[in-house]
């Protein structure tokens, strides 16, 4: 059971030099991340980005429903979730 998205579709993929995590939200909004295999905190990053969504793409007047994330500052701050993420793991920013 997830406790913070919806409990049917896919989770994750292992393959080949590849590792697809995915994080589908009640309201049926995906995000996929993917990495190197054995990389640790995927599920981190996905529910930290789900986070920055509702902080920053949902209170933009002009972002839609259903429609592909074009909010500059979402974008910058996944940026640096990632890349604070890569320099220090996943402590608390």
């Amino acid at each position: 059971k997830n406790p913070y998205g919806a409990d049917d579709g896919i989770e994750e993929i292992h393959a080949g030099g590849l590792e697809l995590r995915c994080f589908q939200t009640r309201t049926d909004v995906k995000f996929v991340i993917t990495a190197e295999p054995g990389t640790s905190d995927m599920e981190y990053v996905l529910k930290e980005i789900y986070l920055l969504y509702t902080d920053c793409a949902l209170k933009d007047p002009f972002y839609e429903l259903e429609m592909p994330i074009r909010c500059e500052l979402f974008t910058q701050a996944v940026d640096n979730l990632i890349e604070h993420v890569e320099k220090n793991g996943p402590s608390k920013r």
